[in-house]
């Protein structure tokens, strides 16, 4: 099987494979493609270091923010794409 994963690819997957939420063929694309890039190593080892460290805090209420202030950061965040 070849592997034709990307490093952007891998990016937009990395919390899918945390979750367990790849299949099977692309979880091998995965894992054989972190065999062959550092610096994709190196991204989901850090990755997992954040998850691990945050992953214990509660979610702050949605109304802590005014809805103008939501639409404003969705807005950067999807521009920021």
């Amino acid at each position: 099987m070849s592997n034709d994963l990307t490093c952007a690819e891998l990016v937009e997957q990395v919390t899918d494979l945390l979750e367990n939420a790849l299949a099977d063929d692309a979880r091998q694309r995965f894992v054989e493609h972190l065999r062959h890039c550092e610096g994709c190593t190196d991204y989901v080892q850090q990755f997992e270091e954040i998850v691990r460290a945050l992953g214990h805090l509660t979610p702050e209420p949605a109304d802590v923010l005014s809805n103008d202030v939501q639409r404003n950061l969705l807005a950067s965040f999807r521009r920021g794409r």
